[in-house]
């Protein structure tokens, strides 16, 4: 992602939601949910037993959360220009 956008950034990807576990942003997916996910054709296995809570962060070089933003209401989600407000203040202090 991030080369094909061109980002001067790290985007990490979840994939199997190790990360999202350490954060504690992670719930299981009651089997009702399970079977509506395979009703839709989408099967990954063992993928749907959890589900990770949405969640933006900017973490800083130093390993420092600079800005973060979680809610299990995937649709309310951080606006973009506070994300590049909080980049472009790390890229002025070079942290």
């Amino acid at each position: 992602m991030a080369q094909k956008n061109g980002l001067a950034f790290e985007v990490l990807s979840d994939v199997g939601n190790a990360v999202a576990r350490q954060f504690g942003l992670v719930f299981p997916m009651p089997q009702s949910l399970r079977d509506v996910y395979a009703a839709f054709g989408n099967h990954r296995g063992a993928a749907y037993i959890e589900m990770p809570i949405p969640g933006t962060f900017v973490i800083d070089r130093h390993a420092t959360i600079r800005l973060a933003h979680v809610d299990p209401d995937y649709t309310q989600r951080l606006e973009p220009a506070d994300i590049l407000e909080t980049l472009q203040t790390l890229k002025g202090t070079a942290a």
